[in-house]
């Protein structure tokens, strides 16, 4: 309830029902002036803040503490107490992406390899160059010693280019279709120079042998892979950093695919509504958000001096998850220990088969969007 002054008219300014208290009982707005004043406003920025953190700590601490007993509270109508679920999926999902990504950005990370590669190029050519100018001109060499000396360092720098040339792609010949000895390419080892040329060779075939609806797009992204990037390093690392932004959609459509898992697992609960098991499987995911990113926390600290045994940490920590898990579903649906494992170990079954289904329908549209 806000500290706002109470309207002495007892209609609702939202649904025009008589009021007797303070709070309309139709449709529960308080029956307050409508023109608050700053100090108002600073008020309820505070009291939301702190009536959100006072909820978010509380229900964070039986989530972490008591596997299964939010979800529980919940079904049975006690959730006054706790953060919505919803609410708390929505930040907990926002911070760990946050996080997840500015750790996780391959194409970044090889940006910086390359750049680091390209000074240490620099750097060494520049070293062979000044001891080839201190030989000659700190040794007394005849004619025949610096012409050695010359062709030596000539042929370090013929080496170099040619393995530098040796990772560039192909010259394109022009009006030809192109072998790619690398087999980086979208479903095929070969390629046209560009999409004019594909379409200049398609027309000139009879219309029963020209390439159907797929294949014309296979050939396109082939066409496209080839002009964007340079190796097959560059494109995997591009097609991976597209698929990782990704994972909050994949997530998105696995909770419900989950829910039903659950649903035939305990189809013989007709107490357990599907809306019910949906919600047990955000309490689980809002606990994996938080469990992984303090993997990430205590991951990035093993990297300090005296500080590598987290690494030993972090593996037991992904055992403990696996337990919380299982402990959260015998808490919720209150069944035994044998069948609870049966059952955590073929609903996890499922999950891997249908996450690698996902992934690959995920992938290939990873593919298409780069």
């Amino acid at each position: 309830m806000s500290h706002a002054k109470e309207r002495h008219e007892k209609i609702c300014l939202n649904c025009n029902a008589d009021l007797i208290g303070r709070f309309c009982q139709n449709c529960g707005q308080e029956n307050i002036e409508p023109h608050e004043t700053v100090f108002s406003l600073v008020h309820h920025f505070f009291a939301d803040i702190t009536h959100f953190d006072g909820k978010f700590f509380s229900t964070l601490k039986y989530l972490i503490i008591k596997p299964g007993f939010l979800s529980k509270e919940y079904i049975s109508g006690r959730r006054a107490r706790y953060l919505h679920p919803i609410r708390m999926y929505v930040f907990t999902s926002a911070l760990f992406f946050l996080v997840f990504f500015s750790i996780v950005n391959l194409e970044k990370n090889n940006k910086k390899d390359n750049k680091i590669t390209e000074v240490m190029n620099v750097t060494q050519q520049r070293i062979w160059e000044e001891s080839k100018e201190q030989i000659l001109k700190n040794r007394k060499l005849d004619a025949a010693d610096s012409a050695e000396v010359e062709a030596a360092y000539n042929a370090i720098m013929r080496v170099q280019r040619i393995v530098k040339d040796s990772t560039k792609t192909k010259e394109k010949k022009h009006g030809l279709e192109i072998e790619d000895d690398d087999g980086w390419g979208f479903f095929s080892d070969r390629y046209f120079a560009s999409r004019a040329v594909y379409d200049s060779v398609q027309a000139s075939l009879p219309a029963n042998e020209r390439d159907g609806w797929m294949a014309r797009q296979v050939a396109y992204r082939n066409i496209h892979i080839h002009e964007k990037f340079a190796d097959k390093k560059e494109f995997w690392i591009a097609v991976i950093n597209k698929f990782i932004h990704t994972l909050p959609y994949l997530l998105f459509v696995s909770l419900p695919l989950y829910a039903l898992f659950l649903k035939l697992l305990y189809i013989r609960r007709k107490n357990f509504l599907y809306v019910d098991h949906a919600m047990f499987l955000i309490h689980l995911y809002i606990f994996t958000f938080i469990f992984i990113l303090v993997a990430i926390g205590l991951n990035e600290l093993s990297d300090l001096k005296y500080l590598d045994w987290l690494e030993t940490v972090v593996g037991l920590l992904f055992l403990a998850g696996f337990y919380y898990a299982y402990k959260a579903m015998r808490v919720f649906y209150g069944q035994g220990r044998l069948k609870t494992i049966l059952k955590f170990l073929t609903l996890n079954l499922l999950c891997i088969i249908s996450l690698a289904f996902l992934f690959a329908i995920f992938l290939f549209f990873a593919i298409f969007r780069i």
